[in-house]
């Protein structure tokens, strides 16, 4: 049978294996006034105490992932219901592409340290680019215009159709948000923080701006209440944000929306959809899939079209 322990042990908690504690205090500190007001501070004031949604350490630990992604869930979700918005036209293009007056400042400032360096070629290349990109200023003011036409009539009740959805960033994204913010409507930007964007355009409306970390919500937020997709020149994000959505229509994964290519003569030097169909990696049928469109108006129309032909289906 076991041996009962001592009583000197028992009657003061001693370890009974024997192995006593090297660190116990020579006092009873329990009956310390002074080191319990001390310990009450440290409680109340402790990380652990805190509301867990008060708690900004655990909010960015790595297991709290999953809750930072519901978060950017549900944030802009409550903010566009509490609008009353309830479609809208998503609108991509490239960053690089500006305004006319910030196209020729940029080719000037190119030229100019061209004329100082003119046997570097990476400036002269530098010149033609800029030059080229003041060639394609011409889609900023066409994507400010078909914002125009969108935002104005379809902001009128309480309830918002068609509002301008972008990036939040430069370009094209901006070009969209300031033709809604030319006639005093609403706009959508759902910014995320790149090394060249730091900062949303100043077109946004403030209230229905967003800053993601995860680029996979913020593309969830583009596509659910997405009713046309109007993809103007750009580059690799642009082409990212095309070829999702073109998969996501392929594979049934997302609402019957007008898929427009704004630029035939850009976007067909860019990819041979033709090509891709007789290779057989695609099937012809979709090529119907999206259309191309030249004129702001055309664009609009396209998706008028294409949403009165739905509802008499």
């Amino acid at each position: 049978m076991a041996k009962k322990p001592k009583h000197d042990e028992a009657a003061t908690g001693a370890n009974v294996t024997g192995k006593a504690c090297s660190i116990l205090p020579d006092t009873v500190l329990g009956d310390d006034v002074a080191l319990v007001a001390e310990n009450m501070e440290r409680i109340l004031g402790s990380p652990s105490y805190s509301l867990a949604q008060d708690d900004r350490l655990l909010l960015t630990r790595e297991e709290m992932r999953g809750v930072r992604m519901l978060l950017e869930l549900g944030k802009p979700e409550i903010a566009l219901q509490a609008d009353n918005i309830k479609s809208t036209v998503i609108v991509f293009g490239g960053t690089q592409i500006v305004d006319r007056s910030a196209a020729e400042r940029r080719l000037s400032e190119a030229r100019r340290a061209a004329h100082t360096a003119p046997a570097d070629r990476a400036i002269g290349r530098d010149v033609e680019r800029a030059e080229r990109l003041l060639s394609m200023c011409r889609y900023y003011d066409d994507a400010r215009r078909f914002a125009r036409i969108v935002s104005i009539d379809n902001q009128c009740e309480d309830e918002r159709d068609y509002v301008i959805i972008t990036g939040g960033g430069p370009g094209i994204m901006e070009a969209a948000n300031r033709g809604a913010f030319d006639v005093g409507c609403k706009s959508i930007g759902l910014n995320i923080k790149l090394p060249a964007e730091q900062q949303p355009n100043p077109f946004i409306t403030p209230e229905l701006c967003f800053q993601f970390k995860y680029f996979a919500l913020r593309k969830f937020h583009f596509i659910l209440r997405a009713a046309a997709v109007v993809l103007f020149p750009g580059g690799f994000g642009t082409l990212d944000e095309m070829f999702e959505t073109l998969t996501l229509r392929q594979t049934h994964r997302m609402q019957p929306v007008p898929i427009i290519l704004y630029g035939r003569d850009y976007w067909s030097k860019v990819i041979d959809f033709r090509f891709l169909a007789d290779s057989g990696v695609i099937a012809d049928h979709h090529l119907d899939l999206f259309s191309y469109s030249e004129t702001p108006e055309d664009a609009w129309q396209q998706i008028l079209d294409f949403h009165a032909k739905k509802q008499r289906a």
